[in-house]
């Protein structure tokens, strides 16, 4: 039986967010063809919706389908003076939370994570929405740790994304942990979009292009790709860039968003699990790979970066288990 997903649409929804999850997760299909995600779409009362654009949409269902969801998706929308005066969610979005069951999956895109906040969904939690209300966010809900940094946040149950592109990644990003690798990336190449973006990649915050293009960094950080596998400094990349450290790191992160050695943590961690996904070579061989020199320190990364260990990622993600143990070719 498909996975059942009920997108809520509210005044002020953003009608390209609200399409966001319909055109990923149907895309997501079983060996036979079949798609493993059912998505609705409901209102409140089922009546028409008043979007930002200057229209109006008609959906098929009312906040009931809430009840029977497997997932809950909360579209984009403006939030509304009172949610933004007062912290509260108005009665009649109270009402429909509250026929959300206990063990559902909620998924907020953008600005809605105000609502999820309200609803008291996030107390406790780290969470993201679009950058330019970050500082808003903190002042209403201080016991949230908002993150303006990150495309989306994964708490679980709970999940939050910046808005815009970033709910692709995040809905990719589901299907990943619900179906494995092979089943997101062939859905990310049918919806023709990247089929893997880190959720703690930088959100774009207002970072300008440099003026002069011969300055970038980009050629570095090709460069740099071709090489994960060796010891790369700081140096190593300024030289590379005919910069001093210091004005190459300040480039990078006007361009990137982070720091150069946070951006090779980050191209080295997404290396190593393309290889868990797609190889069968050993936690070591892999850690060798990449650049992390040992599995002490690959495992290290994993779990600061993704909460568990490289065997773990690679058992939920579908690649087989090592099965030799002789030297192998690394490409």
């Amino acid at each position: 039986m498909p996975h059942r997903v009920a997108v809520l649409a509210l005044d002020g929804v953003m009608p390209m967010d609200l399409g966001i999850a319909a055109r990923v997760l149907n895309e997501a299909l079983d060996p036979t063809g079949a798609r493993l995600y059912s998505v609705t779409t409901c209102s409140l009362g089922g009546r028409p919706v008043r979007t930002n654009e200057g229209f109006r949409i008609v959906v098929d269902d009312d906040e009931s389908l809430l009840e029977g969801a497997d997932t809950v998706v909360i579209a984009t929308q403006e939030p509304g003076e009172h949610l933004l005066g007062t912290g509260e969610l108005p009665a009649r979005v109270a009402a429909a939370f509250a026929r959300i069951g206990a063990e559902t999956r909620i998924v907020s895109l953008c600005t809605s994570a105000f609502l999820l906040a309200a609803a008291g969904l996030l107390d406790g939690l780290r969470a993201t929405t679009h950058w330019a209300l970050c500082d808003q966010f903190t002042r209403l809900f201080p016991e949230i740790e908002v993150d303006p940094d990150v495309l989306f946040v994964d708490n679980g149950r709970v999940l939050t994304a910046a808005g815009g592109a970033a709910g692709i990644d995040l809905f990719v990003h589901l299907v990943r942990r619900d179906h494995g690798a092979t089943v997101a990336t062939a859905a990310a190449r049918r919806c023709v979009v990247a089929p893997w973006r880190e959720g703690g990649q930088a959100q774009f915050i207002e970072h300008p292009v440099p003026k002069d293009a011969d300055r970038s960094t980009s050629a570095t950080r090709q460069w740099v790709l071709t090489r994960l596998a060796e010891p790369v400094t700081l140096r190593d990349m300024a030289r590379h860039a005919h910069m001093s450290e210091r004005t190459f790191t300040r480039r990078f992160r006007a361009e990137v968003g982070t720091s150069p050695l946070q951006w090779l943590v980050q191209s080295r961690l997404t290396q190593a699990r393309r290889l868990l996904e797609s190889s069968d070579l050993t936690v070591a061989r892999i850690a060798t790979a990449c650049g992390f020199g040992d599995p002490v320190a690959l495992r290290k990364h994993f779990h600061t970066h993704l909460g568990l260990s490289p065997l773990a990622y690679r058992r939920a993600h579908c690649a087989p288990e090592p099965a030799r143990t002789e030297p192998l070719q690394v490409p």
